[in-house]
């Protein structure tokens, strides 16, 4: 019996060479309240940590 990808997380995080990554939150609205240094921070994607691994792994059994 194949395993079904979860759709939604397949859309949100990219495998890389070594890790998986995602995209930082709070970057969609009130942007003028935050100052630069931290939205530029935000706008870099982050690596899934290592704890977080075995429940994407379930979620997206052929890509990990």
């Amino acid at each position: 019996m194949k395993l079904k990808t979860l759709k939604a997380a397949a859309k949100r995080i990219k495998k890389k060479k070594n890790s998986l990554e995602r995209k930082n939150a709070y970057k969609s609205h009130l942007l003028r309240r935050k100052n630069s240094k931290r939205l530029r921070r935000l706008s870099s994607s982050s690596k899934i940590h290592k704890t977080d691994l075995i429940s994407y792994s379930r979620m997206l059994p052929y890509i990990w």
